[in-house]
């Protein structure tokens, strides 16, 4: 138990860095470095290694070793796409067990959103945009959804490190996720699907090389 509580520990921690960019896209991984960073044995700094390799946030190379994936035009298409297919199915099931409750929580994320907004907090705005998601995948009570997103979420941070997305305003992004929570408190499950994948395709288009 102890070591399964340490991999988790390590795979959280190289999760989060690679996240922020801490460890850069592309980066090699030393075994000993980290070891030493992390304060933890070979044996479960591998098994949390190990783990970000089979959620596909880290390369293993023959011969060569662990590498962080980098985030491709093509990588960062297919990430969104995938996105869009677990959140427009958790929003499926959030429409079948309590879609009101579950856009009344998700329009109060939206009020924190607002508040960091008039604020300036653009970092902030950030932070409550991605909570607004895994909220929305939260409610839907599947813990499969819930990991696959927890992996697409690091992927996206990852390339909005290396991207930029711009917004003509705090007022549209907003808007944006306020509609869709608005779009379950009206029970209109067509409308937060339409909304979803629109919004997924925004943001990608939204994304250039900087």
């Amino acid at each position: 138990m102890a070591q399964e509580s340490t991999a988790s520990m390590v795979a959280d921690s190289v999760r989060e860095a690679i996240a922020v960019g801490d460890i850069p896209p592309g980066a090699q991984l030393t075994e000993i470095e980290l070891a030493a960073q992390l304060g933890v044995s070979r044996g479960p700094l591998r098994e949390g290694l190990q783990r970000l390799t089979q959620e596909g946030l880290l390369l293993a190379i023959r011969n060569r070793g662990l590498f962080v994936i980098e985030m491709t035009p093509d990588r960062v298409r297919d990430m969104y796409i995938a996105r869009q297919a677990v959140e427009r199915a958790a929003a499926e099931q959030v429409h079948v067990l309590d879609p009101v409750g579950s856009g009344a929580r998700l329009l109060a994320v939206i009020d924190e959103m607002r508040e960091r907004g008039a604020a300036g907090d653009e970092s902030g705005v950030a932070d409550v945009d991605r909570e607004f998601h895994e909220v929305l995948v939260e409610l839907s009570q599947s813990p499969r959804l819930a990991q696959m997103h927890g992996t697409l979420l690091t992927e996206t941070r990852m390339c909005l490190n290396a991207l930029k997305a711009t917004y003509g305003s705090h007022e549209a992004r907003i808007e944006e996720h306020r509609a869709i929570a608005q779009s379950f408190v009206d029970r209109k499950p067509r409308l937060t699907d339409k909304l979803l994948v629109a919004h997924m395709h925004d943001a990608l288009k939204r994304l250039r090389a900087d």
